[in-house]
């Protein structure tokens, strides 16, 4: 789970000034490869487990209420843990805690893989969620070593690998799914996290040890605290979940509409260049979008942008076809990832200089509480049809407009205000 930019580190990179350490090209290349593997992976998972879910004994009725769970146990079982993993980094070291992240990647796939029924499917899926917390890790590491002049270098490098993981992942695996099955794809996923995890174990030595001896739980519930503290932070924080809670729905059901759509006999293959498409579109519009919002300002954009997704998330329930809900879905989720790219900007500055790298450790927290909240609210909605979910994302992402605007009259800290774009 990737964030966008450097203001993860602005306390960090303003408060220290050590010199940059030898190496940091290498180090740059095995974290941006295992950010396009874990992208990749996971993308894969969302793309094609729907269309799995029949071989584990789920009937074809049931698959659309089956998809929403599994999204939502995953949410639910990591989110608890993830202030705990900075507070772990801090304390000891950070490598085994990156580390960590893709060993439970490991386990998840193999869990799966093996699974011979349902519940232990859903075991291993749910697993995946307990890798949160690895990318400010990883981008702390990286701002120890690369020069100053190449952070923003560095860090684009580094965040752009995702994105292509998610547009390329169901784009290769579609086939290998349609030829050989979603188990072919799931050991060709685990070979490549242990390449993954022994380049991470061996690849490169983090000298940092940890000096806070604090209690664990302490430290964990301090990052907590400083959001709900501030009445800005805590109605931004809701208002960026109802944004993303729609499109974290759409994106748990995108398969299936897929299926419904395509009549061949490849619907991996289906499933994978469609969702492909989206990310491909992704691509392009965010860096529009963010052009856009530094010359016009990061919370109209994000006002803007929001707006548009709200009028064209019902165009799904009027297409004609396969190629027409593509294209549809290509716009939308091209416009949602422009917007949750500038999430990142406005959440920056609400938030007070000294506590902003805190704050913004939990930027994704929106999303991951979206993929917990979304797809339960699906298996719902869905039983009367599965369509009935763009309409209702349209009404989630209209809530969060709402609560948005909230958020935007909050006071903020006065460290913050120098930063606020309009």
């Amino acid at each position: 789970m990737y964030s966008i930019s450097y203001i993860l580190l602005t306390k960090k990179m303003t408060t220290e000034t050590s010199r940059a350490q030898p190496g940091w090209v290498p180090l740059l290349a095995l974290f941006t490869i295992a950010g396009f593997v874990e992208s990749m992976v996971f993308g894969q998972l969302g793309a094609f487990i729907p269309l799995y879910l029949p071989r584990l004994g789920i009937p074809t009725q049931d698959v659309a209420a089956w998809t929403g769970a599994l999204a939502a146990f995953t949410g639910a079982v990591g989110i608890p843990f993830l202030p705990f993993w900075g507070a772990l980094a801090d304390r000891y070291a950070r490598q085994p805690i990156i580390v960590r992240s893709y060993v439970v990647e490991l386990t998840a796939v193999v869990l799966m893989l093996i699974a011979g029924n349902i519940w232990v499917f859903l075991i291993g899926r749910c697993v995946t969620s307990l890798a949160l917390g690895n990318t400010g890790l990883m981008l702390t590491t990286l701002s120890e070593r690369a020069p100053r002049n190449r952070l923003g270098l560095a860090f684009s490098v580094m965040n752009s690998a995702p994105p292509v993981g998610a547009f390329l992942g169901p784009l290769l695996g579609g086939p290998l799914v349609d030829a050989l099955g979603f188990r072919a794809l799931l050991l060709v996923d685990a070979a490549f996290l242990l390449i993954v995890v022994l380049a991470m174990t061996f690849g490169y030595r983090d000298s940092f040890q940890g000096t806070d001896r604090g209690p664990i739980l302490h430290m964990a519930a301090d990052s907590v605290r400083i959001i709900g503290r501030s009445p800005r932070l805590r109605t931004l924080f809701a208002a960026l979940f109802l944004l993303f809670a729609g499109w974290t729905m759409a994106m748990t059901y995108v398969p299936l509409v897929i299926a419904r759509l395509y009549h061949g006999d490849q619907p991996g293959t289906a499933v994978g260049v469609i969702i492909g498409a989206g990310g491909l579109i992704a691509l392009v519009f965010s860096p529009l979008v963010g052009m856009l919002a530094d010359r016009f300002g990061h919370w109209r954009m994000l006002f803007i942008g929001a707006t548009i997704i709200v009028l064209i998330w019902p165009l799904p329930l009027f297409v004609q076809g396969l190629a027409d809900f593509g294209a549809t879905w290509a716009m939308i989720n091209g416009m949602s990832s422009s917007i949750f790219a500038l999430s990142f900007m406005v959440l920056s500055t609400s938030a007070a200089a000294d506590v902003r790298g805190r704050v913004m450790s939990y930027a994704f927290l929106p999303m991951n509480v979206g993929f917990m909240i979304g797809p339960a609210i699906g298996s719902i909605v869905t039983r009367a049809s599965i369509f009935a979910i763009f309409p209702l994302a349209a009404v989630l992402t209209a809530l969060g407009i709402a609560a948005l605007w909230i958020a935007r009259k909050q006071p903020v800290a006065d460290e913050a205000k120098s930063d606020i774009r309009a």
